[in-house]
């Protein structure tokens, strides 16, 4: 839970690193908040709910963006390569694939390796 808050406290910070532990446990709650609200909606059917899986959804929408950017960063791109998820058929696999990378060893151009514990 700490990495899904962590990425919230970051909420617009497009500069640095992210790991792919932060990228993907944030990208699991996220699911899984979606997941659980969007069976809350179905259970209650109470016409007030509905907006609320969309409401979280705007919510986490500019975070997720910065975790992918920073994510892409650590793997020493620029965060413009999260525009390749509108080439059809194919960019949502190479930014799948950006994504489950390993980030580059060492400092890169967008910052301090994030693996690396400061003390």
């Amino acid at each position: 839970m700490n990495w899904y808050l962590e990425v919230l406290k970051k909420y617009a910070e497009f500069n640095g690193r992210a790991r792919r532990m932060e990228y993907w446990m944030f990208t699991l709650f996220n699911f899984i908040i979606a997941f659980v609200l969007n069976m809350l909606v179905g259970f209650v059917g109470e016409p007030m709910l509905v907006a609320l899986p969309a409401l979280y959804g705007l919510f986490v929408f500019i975070p997720g963006i910065a975790v992918t950017v920073r994510r892409l960063h650590d793997t020493g791109r620029s965060g413009w390569w999260i525009l390749i998820v509108f080439v059809p058929l194919i960019g949502g696999l190479v930014l799948l694939v950006f994504m489950i990378i390993e980030g580059e060893a060492g400092d890169n151009a967008y910052g301090s390796n994030p693996k690396v514990v400061v003390t």
